[in-house]
């Protein structure tokens, strides 16, 4: 069952249209019933190996420097197999990472290798060829012959998805602008699906793809969720009256962390050898490469990345919105730094920018009144703006920190001690109250690619699902067009519309380049 196909394959149906049903066979069917030899599990490899037909088969879509970070942890997986691995880059050139050698030593320690060399420019490991020599020599090491007849290896998702037989699920770790497409050919397939955020980087292309998880029965799950932090602790406190009724959630972020630019590359380097710029830019308008564009540095841009929000929102603010229940928004707020120049004829002026995110910016969501809660802001920052200095820290000699959540009431505020909901503490408020109310509620870390497979297994449903993201995408999609029109926007989110300046609606869509459209992919 586990069949690996070339780039010289024919091209077939779907996988979800196998003529044997992947989700009844995984553990399902007798070896007699489907004429298999059984072996004894010590001779193929001891107590954790698992025969083929009980592998969920796994195409890995996106090998830069995170796709090939999160590999080692799939790839350790016994249930799991990764089958092909997909990237338009081929070569490991222009990469970005945090630290010169981490992932280098990382991969190195996967495969047992500590001479292995990424090739390319010999500096960040990335690319396509980097993914397939990775899943080959760790199955050839983790191989009771020490070999393995490898994985196929795409440019285009599109054609892995076609030629490759039997992919059971798929993980993308793209850049954004490309994740509504391919979650949605994945699902259109019936292929399930974990990805990395954002949804999609347009408010309509991820109500689009969130719908289309709702109507089918594949398992997807969406990798933030496993790094939220618990809210039963935060909601016991509010609930209780501990800062007496909430009116804003404060979330602000050390993001972004990478290069921002504020101009439109004019120069045009040559294209890294391997890499198939076209594929790159997927639905999205052809315009010449430059590395400003890709890799770590394309979160900066509004037709590629999501900004700060996109990136850190999802792993702290999306518990948050579950738990309040904040959804619909009436109104996003945007204030954002802006750029100046000098012209020829020594004036100053102001750059004009709808391309790029601002270096910094602070954005208010207003959030209407649900059942018994009363209406509440949603305020959040980057490039390093933070909220105000409640009295509280001044009085204790505190620093406000570089990351955090703040939640205030009208008469007191909860403080988390990180980013994202974890270890939060009453600042001020009823601090009786609060310790009468104090509960046992830890963040346990799970592995999300383990919990996935598992799920693909089970066939369950999981509370990460995109089925559960539609209020954070929507979200992090009106930051970003709010920021980029630089007007307070009014919203009506039955229509999914911008109600009093009608131009910012475009920044809600797509103009999809022939061959990218939902229906073509």
């Amino acid at each position: 069952m586990n069949q690996n196909s070339d780039s010289g394959s024919t091209s077939g149906s779907p996988s979800n249209t196998f003529s044997l049903n992947r989700r009844s066979f995984i553990g399902g069917v007798t070896s007699a019933a489907v004429g298999l030899t059984i072996v004894p599990a010590h001779v193929l490899g001891g107590s954790k190996y698992v025969a083929p037909s009980d592998k969920v088969n796994v195409a890995y879509i996106g090998t830069g420097t995170q796709g090939l970070r999160e590999l080692p942890a799939l790839l350790q997986i016994p249930e799991a197999q990764v089958v092909a691995v997909c990237d338009p880059q081929k070569e490991a050139i222009g990469y970005y990472d945090w630290s010169p050698n981490g992932l280098l030593n990382e991969l190195r320690k996967t495969i047992d290798n500590p001479n292995w060399k990424p090739g390319g420019d010999n500096k960040i490991p990335g690319g396509l060829d980097n993914g397939k020599q990775i899943v080959d020599a760790f199955y050839a090491k983790s191989s009771a012959l020490g070999s393995s007849k490898g994985c196929a290896a795409y440019a285009d998702f599109r054609e892995m998805l076609e030629k490759v037989k039997g992919i059971d699920a798929v993980k993308v770790m793209a850049t954004d602008h490309l994740h509504g497409v391919m979650a949605a050919a994945a699902i259109k397939r019936g292929i399930h699906i974990t990805m990395h955020k954002p949804i999609a980087n347009r408010l309509q292309e991820g109500f689009e793809v969130i719908e289309m998880a709702k109507k089918s029965d594949v398992i997807t799950h969406f990798i933030p969720w496993e790094s939220n932090g618990p809210m039963k602790q935060i909601l016991t406190w509010i609930n209780g009256g501990v800062i007496g009724t909430l009116r804003e959630v404060h979330n602000w972020s050390n993001r972004p962390v990478w290069p921002q630019y504020a101009e439109i590359p004019a120069d045009k380097p040559p294209l890294p050898k391997g890499f198939d710029w076209d594929l790159w830019l997927g639905p999205e308008a052809a315009r010449p490469y430059h590395p400003h564009y890709t890799n770590m540095v394309f979160r900066g841009w509004y037709d590629f990345g999501g900004g700060a929000m996109a990136d850190m929102g999802h792993y702290s603010l999306w518990t948050v919105f579950k738990a309040l229940e904040l959804e619909n928004p009436t109104a996003v707020e945007p204030n954002l730094s802006h750029v100046c120049g000098l012209r020829e004829n020594a004036t100053a002026y102001r750059l004009h920018n709808d391309y790029a995110f601002p270096f910094a910016s602070k954005v208010r969501f207003k959030y209407p009144a649900k059942g018994a809660r009363p209406a509440v802001d949603l305020i959040c920052y980057d490039g390093g703006m933070r909220p105000p200095v409640p009295a509280e820290f001044y009085e204790q000699n505190k620093e406000l920190p570089i990351e955090g959540m703040m939640f205030t009431g009208d008469k007191g505020i909860i403080m988390s001690s990180s980013f994202n909901v974890r270890e939060p503490y009453v600042l001020s408020g009823d601090l009786k109250l609060a310790e009468d109310l104090k509960i046992d509620d830890p963040y346990i870390q799970v592995s999300g690619i383990k919990r996935f497979i598992d799920a693909v297994k089970s066939d369950e449903q999981l509370p990460g699902s995109f089925r559960e993201a539609w209020p954070i995408t929507e979200a992090v999609n009106l930051y970003a067009a709010a920021l980029r029109s630089g007007k307070t926007l009014k919203y009506n989110a039955q229509k999914k519309e911008i109600t009093n300046a009608s131009d910012a609606n475009f920044y809600l869509t797509r103009e999809y380049r022939k061959g990218w459209s939902f229906e073509e992919i």
